[in-house]
């Protein structure tokens, strides 16, 4: 199921890559006669550059209202710790949604709106896997409900290719690696978000300097590099939970989460490859690369939208604690009772 979503997301995202890029080759586009840095104003737009930014505009203050009436919904509503758990997994498309608004209509703050929107998001991932954690009742139930289970580690993205792994055994330490590996990138990508900008105002970070003396093609690697060490433990705590949460919806969340990583990270990454390397047209006074950036803005708006009404569906609701683990057994245990004094009772009559 999980190959199965990815594959139709992945596949999605190139139809909506091919259908840009030709509109791009094209020439098509609103037409912006404005200096780059500045705030668009709607008499420097002509009529369809109007309409689409009113509406990008009016999509991420829905995605962002929306948001809000569940953010209080979950926390009068869900007990704590999971309220706040959910309130920052749920977050994820609009906050993305509001920080591509931002940067549609600041140009010049794209960067820091794509470094803030790729922080959260990186706190997202370690949530996700607490979120998991929270749905069963806590480490501790976790821990008592799969003590005699096995992690399966043969998972993307790191492992897929190797089934030939040993299965780990469900005990407190693995469990605290796991959630290091995925801690790990929440603390860094800020660390290196900062790191970043404090370069950039010196001028020392470029995106479009790609020789080996520049510090953009040192950085982006090895974030690279801990985003993969940090999808790991949540997709091997995905695989040994959903069957287990299937009941709290666990599988389309976790389509959801995948879906704001594809868009956010690996779609926005493909178009500004694009736009360094010229394939996407310039339109005066804006070059290649800043056009890029701003139509990735523009998708993101759009899909962080649809996918934020679907997180409400899916977290804005009543929750109901997860069976107990032994419950299949108390019960093969009263059948078994039931059967035994009923064979009594025929024998003694």
């Amino acid at each position: 199921m999980p190959g199965f979503v990815f594959s139709s997301v992945f596949g999605l995202f190139l139809i909506h890559l091919d259908l840009f890029v030709a509109a791009l080759r094209a020439g098509q586009g609103p037409a912006l006669n404005l200096p780059i840095g500045t705030i668009l104003q709607p008499g420097e737009l002509d009529v369809f550059g109007i309409i689409l930014y009113s509406i990008l505009t009016l999509m991420a203050a829905v995605s962002l209202l929306v948001y809000l009436e569940e953010s209080v919904y979950v926390y009068r509503k869900v007990p704590s710790p999971k309220k706040t758990t959910i309130i920052w997994v749920s977050g994820a498309a609009p906050v993305i949604a509001t920080m591509s608004c931002l940067g549609l209509w600041i140009p010049k703050a794209i960067m820091f709106t794509d470094m803030t929107s790729a922080s959260y998001f990186a706190i997202v991932v370690y949530k996700f896997l607490i979120l998991m954690l929270e749905e069963c009742g806590g480490e501790e139930e976790f821990l008592r409900r799969c003590a005699q289970d096995r992690f399966r580690i043969s998972t993307g993205p790191c492992c897929c290719c190797c089934p030939c792994l040993p299965h780990v055994p469900v005990t407190r330490r693995t469990l605290t690696i796991l959630k290091f590996g995925s801690l790990q990138f929440a603390l860094l990508k800020t660390v290196f978000t900062i790191l970043s900008i404090v370069l950039w105002t010196n001028g020392n970070y470029d995106l479009s300097d790609l020789t080996i003396t520049g510090t953009a093609i040192w950085i982006n690697p090895f974030v690279g590099v801990l985003t993969i060490i940090a999808l790991w433990p949540v997709a091997i705590m995905f695989m040994n939970l959903r069957n287990t949460l299937r009941s709290q919806k666990i599988i389309p969340k976790y389509a959801m989460y995948q879906l704001v990583l594809v868009l956010s990270q690996l779609q926005t990454a493909i178009i500004n490859i694009l736009a360094l390397n010229g394939a996407i047209a310039c339109a005066p006074p804006f070059s290649s690369q800043v056009r890029g950036y701003l139509m990735s803005q523009q998708l993101l708006i759009l899909e962080m939208f649809i996918i934020t009404l679907v997180n409400r569906a899916l977290y804005r609701r009543h929750y109901d604690n997860l069976p107990a683990a032994d419950q299949h057994e108390k019960d093969n245990a009263d059948n078994a009772t039931i059967i035994l004094h009923s064979k009594n009772g025929d024998n003694m009559a």
